[in-house]
Protein backbone atom coordinates (compact mmCIF):
# COMPACT_ATOMS: atom_id res chain seq x y z
CA UNK A 1 0.00 0.00 0.00
CA UNK A 2 1.27 3.20 -1.29
CA UNK A 3 1.78 5.87 2.16
CA UNK A 4 -0.50 8.08 0.59
CA UNK A 5 -3.33 6.22 -0.82
CA UNK A 6 -6.75 7.13 -1.50
CA UNK A 7 -5.69 10.82 -0.12
CA UNK A 8 -6.48 13.87 -1.91
CA UNK A 9 -3.49 16.43 -1.85
CA UNK A 10 -3.89 20.51 -3.13
CA UNK A 11 -0.26 22.01 -4.13
CA UNK A 12 0.26 25.17 -5.07
CA UNK A 13 3.15 26.39 -7.73
CA UNK A 14 2.74 22.96 -8.63
CA UNK A 15 3.44 24.25 -12.38
CA UNK A 16 7.25 23.93 -12.24
CA UNK A 17 10.23 23.33 -10.00
CA UNK A 18 10.02 21.94 -6.32
CA UNK A 19 6.12 22.05 -6.46
CA UNK A 20 5.76 20.33 -9.76
CA UNK A 21 8.37 17.24 -8.01
CA UNK A 22 6.01 16.94 -5.09
CA UNK A 23 3.18 17.05 -7.38
CA UNK A 24 4.83 14.10 -9.26
CA UNK A 25 5.96 11.92 -5.89
CA UNK A 26 2.72 12.38 -4.29
CA UNK A 27 0.87 10.63 -7.01
CA UNK A 28 3.31 8.13 -7.07
CA UNK A 29 2.80 7.40 -3.63
CA UNK A 30 -1.28 7.00 -4.25
CA UNK A 31 -2.85 10.38 -3.35
CA UNK A 32 -4.94 12.31 -5.98
CA UNK A 33 -3.68 15.74 -6.57
CA UNK A 34 -4.91 19.10 -7.37
CA UNK A 35 -2.17 21.25 -9.00
CA UNK A 36 -2.71 25.25 -8.77
CA UNK A 37 -0.96 27.58 -10.11
CA UNK A 38 -0.99 30.90 -12.53
CA UNK A 39 1.03 29.14 -14.81
CA UNK A 40 -1.95 27.52 -17.05
CA UNK A 41 -0.38 25.71 -20.13
CA UNK A 42 2.58 23.96 -17.42
CA UNK A 43 0.15 23.16 -14.57
CA UNK A 44 -2.17 21.39 -17.27
CA UNK A 45 0.82 18.95 -18.26
CA UNK A 46 1.51 18.08 -14.86
CA UNK A 47 -2.12 17.76 -13.74
CA UNK A 48 -2.53 15.53 -16.66
CA UNK A 49 0.93 13.64 -16.06
CA UNK A 50 -0.18 12.26 -12.68
CA UNK A 51 -3.67 11.60 -13.52
CA UNK A 52 -5.30 15.13 -10.92
CA UNK A 53 -6.55 18.28 -12.03
CA UNK A 54 -5.03 21.52 -12.41
CA UNK A 55 -7.19 25.14 -11.34
CA UNK A 56 -5.68 28.41 -11.75
CA UNK A 57 -5.10 29.64 -8.50
CA UNK A 58 -3.68 33.14 -7.27
CA UNK A 59 -2.78 32.31 -3.72
CA UNK A 60 -3.02 35.56 -2.46
CA UNK A 61 -6.86 36.00 -3.43
CA UNK A 62 -9.87 34.23 -0.97
CA UNK A 63 -12.02 34.15 -4.14
CA UNK A 64 -9.22 32.29 -5.79
CA UNK A 65 -9.05 29.44 -2.70
CA UNK A 66 -12.46 29.47 -2.65
CA UNK A 67 -12.83 28.55 -5.97
CA UNK A 68 -10.31 26.00 -5.78
CA UNK A 69 -11.81 24.25 -2.55
CA UNK A 70 -14.85 23.93 -4.31
CA UNK A 71 -13.32 22.24 -7.44
CA UNK A 72 -11.57 19.79 -5.17
CA UNK A 73 -14.25 19.10 -3.25
CA UNK A 74 -16.36 18.30 -6.51
CA UNK A 75 -14.28 16.02 -7.76
CA UNK A 76 -12.48 14.31 -5.00
CA UNK A 77 -15.56 14.86 -2.80
CA UNK A 78 -13.03 15.96 0.10
CA UNK A 79 -9.63 17.21 0.94
CA UNK A 80 -6.74 15.56 3.27
CA UNK A 81 -3.70 17.19 2.63
CA UNK A 82 -2.73 20.59 0.91
CA UNK A 83 0.91 21.91 0.47
CA UNK A 84 1.74 25.32 0.31
CA UNK A 85 4.47 26.03 -2.28
CA UNK A 86 3.69 28.96 -4.47
CA UNK A 87 6.13 32.00 -4.43
CA UNK A 88 6.82 34.67 -6.20
CA UNK A 89 10.57 33.97 -6.86
CA UNK A 90 11.95 33.57 -10.24
CA UNK A 91 11.50 36.85 -11.18
CA UNK A 92 11.86 38.61 -7.59
CA UNK A 93 13.12 42.06 -7.52
CA UNK A 94 16.36 42.48 -5.18
CA UNK A 95 16.26 45.81 -2.87
CA UNK A 96 16.86 46.73 0.43
CA UNK A 97 13.65 46.79 2.91
CA UNK A 98 14.08 50.21 3.47
CA UNK A 99 13.74 51.30 -0.14
CA UNK A 100 11.69 48.55 -1.42
CA UNK A 101 8.66 50.01 -3.73
CA UNK A 102 6.08 49.80 -0.72
CA UNK A 103 3.27 47.93 -3.80
CA UNK A 104 5.90 45.66 -4.56
CA UNK A 105 6.67 44.79 -1.39
CA UNK A 106 3.33 43.89 -0.50
CA UNK A 107 1.72 41.74 -3.05
CA UNK A 108 5.44 40.37 -2.59
CA UNK A 109 3.93 39.60 0.92
CA UNK A 110 0.71 38.59 0.23
CA UNK A 111 1.72 35.67 -2.06
CA UNK A 112 5.06 34.55 -0.24
CA UNK A 113 3.87 34.58 3.43
CA UNK A 114 -0.07 35.95 3.20
CA UNK A 115 -0.68 32.78 0.72
CA UNK A 116 -0.44 29.81 2.84
CA UNK A 117 -2.69 31.44 5.39
CA UNK A 118 -5.08 32.54 2.92
CA UNK A 119 -5.23 28.67 1.24
CA UNK A 120 -5.13 27.30 4.99
CA UNK A 121 -8.55 29.43 6.04
CA UNK A 122 -10.17 27.89 2.73
CA UNK A 123 -8.73 24.61 3.02
CA UNK A 124 -8.99 23.57 6.89
CA UNK A 125 -12.92 23.60 7.16
CA UNK A 126 -12.60 20.02 4.37
CA UNK A 127 -10.09 18.85 6.53
CA UNK A 128 -11.72 19.10 9.72
CA UNK A 129 -15.05 17.30 7.72
CA UNK A 130 -12.31 14.08 7.01
CA UNK A 131 -11.45 13.87 10.64
CA UNK A 132 -8.38 15.85 10.40
CA UNK A 133 -5.57 16.12 7.86
CA UNK A 134 -1.52 17.47 6.83
CA UNK A 135 -0.58 21.29 5.92
CA UNK A 136 2.90 21.31 4.32
CA UNK A 137 4.40 24.99 4.24
CA UNK A 138 7.51 25.63 2.31
CA UNK A 139 9.98 27.94 3.89
CA UNK A 140 13.62 28.17 3.40
CA UNK A 141 16.99 28.57 5.20
CA UNK A 142 16.99 31.93 3.89
CA UNK A 143 14.50 32.44 6.87
CA UNK A 144 17.90 31.88 8.71
CA UNK A 145 19.94 34.03 6.94
CA UNK A 146 20.34 37.45 5.28
CA UNK A 147 17.98 37.35 2.65
CA UNK A 148 16.15 40.67 2.50
CA UNK A 149 12.19 40.49 2.32
CA UNK A 150 12.50 37.11 0.94
CA UNK A 151 13.71 35.66 4.38
CA UNK A 152 11.37 37.95 6.08
CA UNK A 153 8.59 36.39 4.27
CA UNK A 154 10.29 32.55 5.65
CA UNK A 155 10.49 34.17 9.05
CA UNK A 156 6.73 34.65 8.76
CA UNK A 157 5.94 30.92 6.97
CA UNK A 158 7.66 29.65 9.92
CA UNK A 159 6.01 31.66 12.40
CA UNK A 160 2.62 30.83 11.11
CA UNK A 161 3.21 27.27 10.87
CA UNK A 162 4.24 27.04 14.48
CA UNK A 163 0.93 28.89 15.22
CA UNK A 164 -1.35 27.06 13.01
CA UNK A 165 -0.62 24.21 14.34
CA UNK A 166 -2.01 24.86 17.60
CA UNK A 167 -4.90 26.39 16.42
CA UNK A 168 -5.75 23.45 14.28
CA UNK A 169 -4.26 20.89 16.36
CA UNK A 170 -7.29 19.78 18.03
CA UNK A 171 -9.18 19.28 14.65
CA UNK A 172 -6.31 16.69 14.19
CA UNK A 173 -4.85 18.62 11.44
CA UNK A 174 -0.99 18.98 11.08
CA UNK A 175 0.94 21.81 10.20
CA UNK A 176 4.80 21.63 9.38
CA UNK A 177 6.83 23.44 7.26
CA UNK A 178 9.69 22.20 4.55
CA UNK A 179 13.03 24.88 4.66
CA UNK A 180 15.00 23.71 1.28
CA UNK A 181 19.00 24.85 1.22
CA UNK A 182 20.41 26.01 -2.43
CA UNK A 183 18.35 24.07 -4.69
CA UNK A 184 19.12 23.50 -8.41
CA UNK A 185 15.27 25.24 -9.76
CA UNK A 186 15.45 27.13 -13.17
CA UNK A 187 14.15 30.05 -10.90
CA UNK A 188 17.24 29.59 -8.20
CA UNK A 189 19.63 29.42 -11.57
CA UNK A 190 17.79 32.93 -12.82
CA UNK A 191 18.42 34.57 -9.28
CA UNK A 192 21.78 33.13 -8.00
CA UNK A 193 23.36 33.31 -11.53
CA UNK A 194 27.07 31.97 -11.49
CA UNK A 195 27.05 32.47 -7.01
CA UNK A 196 25.58 28.94 -7.06
CA UNK A 197 29.32 27.38 -7.18
CA UNK A 198 29.86 29.59 -4.54
CA UNK A 199 26.83 28.38 -2.26
CA UNK A 200 28.18 24.87 -2.58
CA UNK A 201 31.20 25.69 -0.99
CA UNK A 202 29.61 26.44 2.54
CA UNK A 203 27.52 23.38 2.26
CA UNK A 204 28.10 20.09 4.70
CA UNK A 205 27.17 18.43 1.60
CA UNK A 206 29.25 19.68 -1.96
CA UNK A 207 26.74 19.99 -3.91
CA UNK A 208 23.04 21.97 -5.05
CA UNK A 209 20.00 19.96 -3.73
CA UNK A 210 17.69 18.60 -6.54
CA UNK A 211 13.87 19.36 -6.52
CA UNK A 212 13.95 14.99 -5.85
CA UNK A 213 15.94 15.79 -2.46
CA UNK A 214 12.58 17.48 -0.82
CA UNK A 215 10.02 15.17 -1.98
CA UNK A 216 10.63 12.12 1.01
CA UNK A 217 9.87 15.10 3.44
CA UNK A 218 6.83 15.93 2.12
CA UNK A 219 5.80 12.16 1.65
CA UNK A 220 7.01 11.67 5.21
CA UNK A 221 4.94 14.75 6.72
CA UNK A 222 1.93 14.37 4.84
CA UNK A 223 1.78 10.52 5.58
CA UNK A 224 0.48 9.14 8.77
CA UNK A 225 4.23 8.30 9.58
CA UNK A 226 4.44 11.85 10.85
CA UNK A 227 1.09 11.60 12.95
CA UNK A 228 2.61 12.96 16.32
CA UNK A 229 4.77 16.01 14.14
CA UNK A 230 3.29 19.22 14.26
CA UNK A 231 4.76 23.05 14.37
CA UNK A 232 8.00 21.50 13.07
CA UNK A 233 10.59 22.92 10.26
CA UNK A 234 12.53 20.77 8.76
CA UNK A 235 15.45 22.14 6.85
CA UNK A 236 16.87 19.89 3.64
CA UNK A 237 20.02 22.18 3.26
CA UNK A 238 22.80 20.03 2.77
CA UNK A 239 24.16 21.20 6.30
CA UNK A 240 23.94 24.49 5.20
CA UNK A 241 22.49 26.16 8.34
CA UNK A 242 23.03 24.86 12.22
CA UNK A 243 20.18 25.71 15.13
CA UNK A 244 20.49 24.33 18.92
Amino acid sequence: MSRLQDMVVVVTGAAQGIGEAYARALAAEGASVVVADLNAEAGEKVAADVGGIFVRTDVSSHEDATALVAATVERYGGIDGLVNNAAIYGDMQFDLLISVDWDYYRKFMSVNMDGALVMTRAVYPEMQKRGGGSIVNQSSTAAYLYSGFYGLAKVGVNGLTQQLAHELGGMGIRVNAIAPGPTDTEATRTQAGGASKELVKSLAIKRMGQPEDMVGACVFLLSDEASWVTGQILAVDGGQTFRG
